[in-house]
């Protein structure tokens, strides 16, 4: 925007548009977040009370917590796998020069931006041909594609603060590859490999089309709102809805925190040296 512009305008409209913005973001999630203390059935503002009868009814639904038990676990196994591969590509990408190097960097990051519900149709596909559609392994596998990017960007931004000359120099004083990799590279990525296991872990955790088209019978917890909420008024919905913003809204921000402590303990060496 350009200068003038930027100084014509008063301070208090960039407040309110600011403001704005994150009453339009969150407005709806806080209002789930009260709705799921009301004593009432049906959601309104005028509140007869407050109760979490609807919490304890969530908490004694075996059908919810053996969704939540499914999510947990492919949410789990999801994060270990992206990860691993999201920082191999990652080292790879960083370590290595050759032909065709930006193509494949482009379709390692392609995933998150294909429609989901192409993407979940076209795994079905697949796994229908391999055997394992309706699993949860499937489920998982799915995941992964679409996790791994996240896992990868993270770790490649932490890579790129790394000097290459470090390993090179490991590696002439006569350590093997792996040494170097696991003493000096490894160390050094730690904290993006932590922030990715957490991102990819709610990433997975809050999915809901690929898990439709891939899960058959075996619920996860976004797959098993969507159903109770066909034809009916349930207030467990906000409960499950709080719980689950609550879980991605804690790793996304130990995440955060991870990524900026490492960025700022960056500049703070930088700045010294």
């Amino acid at each position: 925007m350009p200068v003038h512009l930027k100084h014509a305008l008063p301070k208090a409209f960039w407040i309110g548009g600011l403001v704005l913005v994150f009453v339009l973001l969150y407005a709806p999630i806080l209002s789930a977040v009260m709705f799921s203390f009301s004593a009432d059935r049906f959601p309104s503002l005028s509140l007869s009370g407050f109760s979490s009868k609807w919490y304890a009814q969530v908490l004694s639904d075996r059908a919810m917590l053996d969704a939540l038990w499914n999510s947990l676990r492919v949410a789990m196994l999801t994060a270990l796998i992206a990860t691993a591969l999201g920082f191999a590509a990652a080292y790879a990408d960083y370590r290595f020069r050759f032909t065709g190097q930006r193509a494949v960097l482009a379709l390692a990051l392609l995933p998150p931006t294909v429609p989901l519900v192409i993407l979940g149709l076209a795994m079905l596909a697949f796994f229908s041909r391999i055997g394992i559609a309706g699993t949860l392994m499937a489920v998982v596998a799915a995941h992964v594609v679409i996790a791994a990017p996240f896992a990868m960007a993270v770790c490649r931004l932490r890579l790129a603060q790394l000097d290459d000359s470090l390993e090179i120099a490991a590696q002439n004083l006569g350590a093997l590859p792996h040494s170097a990799l696991t003493r000096i590279v490894l160390p050094h990525t730690l904290p993006a490999i932590f922030a990715a296991f957490l991102i990819t872990f709610a990433v997975s955790f809050d999915e809901y089309v690929i898990s439709w088209f891939t899960g058959g019978l075996n619920q996860t917890i976004p797959v098993a709102v969507l159903t109770t909420l066909q034809g009916q008024v349930d207030p467990t919905i906000h409960v499950i809805g709080t719980l689950s913003f609550s879980v991605t809204l804690t790793l996304v921000l130990i995440a955060l925190g991870v990524v900026l402590t490492q960025s700022s303990g960056a500049m703070s060496k930088e700045e010294t040296t």
